[in-house]
C-alpha cells in the first residue's frame, strides 16, 4: 500500500526569483500557502539562496511547482536573459509554471517621444517612478548605493514572447498589468489541460 505524504511533503513549492523584501506586496495570494524559496543577489535581504537568477545551480533540477519573478529579469544583462530562463524551466516539475513581470518600454514610449523623461508615470511604495526609472531603474536606490537596481535590458511585447519561446516552455501568455506599464508572461512547462484553467490560474495570479 503506498505511503500518505505529509502535509510538508505534499505542499507546493514556488521559487520567488528575485524575491526583494519579506513584505514584497506584489507577491500573490495565490501563493500564500505554498512553499517559498527566496532567491536574491542582494544577501541584505536575507534570501534563502544568495544567488544570480542566471544561476541556479544550487537548486535541483525538477523541484519547485513555480517560478515567480517580478521586476527582476531587467536587472540582467540581455546575454544573461536566455540563462536565467532556463534556469527557470529546468528546476520546474513537469506540470510547472513560471510567472515572469518586466517593465513595460513600448508602453512608455510616448514619455520618451514627448521629452518626459523625468515626469512621474506611477507611485510605488517605494516613491515615485518616473519614465528614466522604468528604463535604467529605480535612480533613488542607485543613488544610495543600490547599484543592483540598475536596469541592464529590456523588453517590449515581442521580444519579450520571443525571450520565453526560445528558452523552451511549452505554453506561453502574454499580458499587459498595472495600466499597461507592465508585461507579464505565463510559461508553462505543459499546455493547459483546458482554456478554463488556464483563465483560472491567470485571475488567480493577477494577470
Amino acid at each position: 500500500m503506498p505511503r500518505k505524504k505529509s502535509a510538508q511533503q505534499s505542499r507546493r513549492v514556488f521559487l520567488n526569483a528575485g524575491c526583494g523584501t519579506l513584505d514584497d506586496s506584489r507577491l500573490p495570494r495565490f501563493f500564500h500557502k505554498w512553499q517559498e524559496i527566496r532567491v536574491d543577489v542582494d544577501a541584505s535581504l536575507k534570501p534563502d539562496l544568495v544567488a544570480s537568477i542566471a544561476d541556479l545551480s544550487a537548486i535541483p533540477d525538477a523541484s519547485v511547482d513555480a517560478v515567480w519573478s517580478a521586476h527582476c529579469v531587467e536587472h540582467l544583462f540581455a546575454y544573461e536573459v536566455p540563462r536565467a530562463l532556463g534556469e527557470f524551466r529546468r528546476v520546474l516539475r513537469k506540470n510547472g509554471f513560471a510567472c515572469i513581470i518586466v517593465p513595460d518600454l513600448q508602453a512608455i514610449a510616448h514619455w520618451i517621444a514627448t521629452d518626459r523623461l523625468h515626469e512621474t508615470i506611477y507611485q510605488s511604495t517605494a516613491g515615485p517612478v518616473t519614465a528614466h526609472d522604468m528604463i535604467w531603474g529605480f535612480g533613488p536606490a542607485i543613488a544610495h548605493g543600490k547599484t543592483g537596481m540598475a536596469h541592464h535590458c529590456g523588453f517590449a511585447p515581442t521580444l519579450f514572447l520571443e525571450c520565453l519561446k526560445r528558452a523552451g516552455f511549452s505554453e506561453i501568455v502574454l499580458r499587459r498589468r498595472r495600466s499597461g506599464l507592465e508585461l507579464a508572461g505565463l510559461a508553462l512547462q505543459r499546455p493547459s489541460e483546458s482554456p478554463a484553467k488556464r483563465k483560472r490560474l491567470m485571475a488567480q495570479l493577477g494577470l
